[in-house]
């Protein structure tokens, strides 16, 4: 095992990990995860002021297992790393250090932490110092609940505000806590209330597949307890939990998942899901609910039976899918109440990220930073336009149930693409912006399912011209996607984009102070 001074913990996370200072005359920071199912490196660029999109330029993942490398070792022997696999660690991590240079990233924005694999090691301190001396890299090995830290804070940088159970499945170990955004000190409660199970997707199957059955029974057992327990204890700590399983008022608990083993199963439900093609391809923010999310034994089924290329789902993934899916039932026979499940793009390194950033920037809407202005009088237009398209709602109207472009932050998104590409054909502008709001931004934090189809359909409706079939097909099925949000969304999205578009009949041309929008609409 590492020394204690290689250990990351709750008490010392802010000292040992770069902090983010908007004075500072380059914001670029690389991180390298070693995790149990393999080694991810990416470089991010927090230049202000989008710092809050976490935005990735370069990212890398290693196909090293240091789950099945601690694995090999002989039967009856100590849990050990062997040579060959320090060296290709070393050598990988070497490579990663002269990408980060290439980049232009300062040494001290460098960080490297390992999670479960290094935690059991006997001679993890034998791979440390071989990576020190192939890379001048020192690693940081995350306990078990800072680890719990990062994972669900990076889950929850992809969201506004959050309220739900998060957790994470890797290779080794599962996670599971709770957090609430709108709690003062939330993150570091979430931390410490969180409870580590060692049943990652890698260690489950090994026992699923190899072992004999009074060990696969013993396993599942031990898994399926161990969350009940994780869960009575969340409950007991946070009454606003609680609440959910008890209230008959409230629908269930909202859940969000991160790590590769989850956004397997979200890829498997996603290939199942009843809206086909489903028409946003990524995993991160697809949302189900809770009755569709337990149906383990279908999706067991399609993953055994599927002869073609599943997306999202690697090979490997599909091999550890019977203990992913393991893991789900556990989870479903621990929690009789989900409302939804959320699949998250962000884990560790998101989470680590976040957790540089200072709280008043952690807690800012992502979506705000997407929409670049070049002065103050272009973003007081940019939100007299919002403001005035908001202004068309009904006051007596209801929407506290509804999600409209307005309520979903998605404003200054909607108002900037008004005058756009106003030279072209409307038929062309309707498809592009149906395609332009599944495409855009990928893996932007706080850009949902429901927000881009949202956006793409009250787009769309600015224009209000004809499709081709396979675009219809489009429509039509982001169309059902917001459907399941709320029926009547469909139609407010319709009816902002008609606002949109006389707009553009009352200003042939984009307003270019708020004072032009006051003296014409009134």
């Amino acid at each position: 095992m590492a020394s204690t001074s290689d250990i990351i913990t709750l008490e010392n996370f802010a000292s040992k990990m770069p902090r983010w200072d908007h004075n500072l005359p380059g914001h670029l920071y690389a991180l390298v995860d070693m995790g149990s199912n393999g080694i991810r490196f990416s470089i991010s660029d927090l230049s202000p002021p989008r710092t809050r999109l976490l935005r990735c330029v370069y990212r890398e993942r290693a196909a090293i297992s240091l789950f099945d490398a601690l694995n090999s070792s002989p039967s009856g022997e100590s849990l050990a790393f062997q040579p060959d696999v320090i060296a290709e660690v070393s050598k990988t991590l070497s490579r990663f250090k002269h990408i980060a240079n290439e980049f232009g990233v300062p040494a001290e924005c460098i960080s490297v932490f390992a999670t479960e694999a290094m935690r059991k090691a006997e001679n993890a301190a034998s791979m440390l110092d071989a990576i020190l001396a192939a890379s001048g890299l020192s690693v940081h090995v995350l306990a078990p609940e800072v680890e719990t830290l990062f994972g669900a804070m990076g889950a929850r940088s992809g969201f506004s505000k959050v309220d739900g159970l998060f957790l994470d499945l890797g290779g080794g170990s599962v996670q599971m806590t709770y957090l609430n955004s709108l709690v003062d000190g939330y993150e570091i409660a979430a931390a410490q209330a969180g409870k580590s199970l060692p049943f990652g997707a890698a260690k489950l199957i090994k026992i699923l597949e190899g072992a004999e059955t009074e060990a696969q029974v013993t396993a599942t057992s031990t898994l399926q307890e161990g969350m009940r327990g994780a869960f009575a204890k969340l409950q007991q700590q946070f009454p606003s939990l609680r609440g959910t399983q008890t209230s008959q008022e409230d629908g269930g608990v909202d859940v969000y998942l991160c790590g590769g083993g989850f956004r397997g199963y979200g890829s498997i439900l996603m290939h199942a899901d009843p809206i086909q093609p489903y028409p946003i391809p990524t995993v991160g923010a697809y949302s189900v609910t809770g009755s569709f999310f337990s149906q383990t034994e279908n999706m067991r089924k399609v993953n055994a039976e599927y002869e073609g290329k599943i997306y999202g789902m690697s090979k490997r993934r599909r091999q550890q899918f019977p203990a992913i899916a393991t893991v789900v039932e556990a989870l479903v026979g621990a929690v009789p109440r989900i409302r939804t499940v959320t699949f998250c793009s962000g884990g560790n390194r998101e989470g680590a990220l976040l957790m540089m950033l200072p709280e008043a920037l952690r807690e800012t809407n992502p979506l705000l930073c997407l929409r670049q202005v070049n002065d103050r009088v272009e973003l007081e237009t940019l939100e007299s336009v919002v403001a005035l398209v908001e202004s068309s709602l009904p006051e007596s109207f209801d929407f506290s149930t509804i999600p409209t472009i307005c309520s979903l932050g998605l404003g200054s998104l909607f108002a900037g693409e008004i005058w756009t590409r106003v030279g072209g054909s409307s038929d062309a502008n309707a498809a592009y912006e149906l395609h332009q709001a599944i495409h855009r931004d990928p893996d932007t934090p706080g850009f949902t399912h429901l927000a881009r189809a949202i956006l793409g359909v009250a787009l769309y409706f600015r224009w209000g011209a004809s499709l081709s079939p396979s675009d219809r097909q489009l429509l039509t099925n982001l169309q059902k996607v917001i459907s399941r949000s709320n029926p009547e969304a469909n139609f407010w999205a319709e009816y902002l984009g008609a606002i949109a578009n006389l707009l553009t009949i009352v200003f042939p041309a984009r307003p270019d102070t708020p004072e032009k929008l006051k003296k014409t609409v009134k």
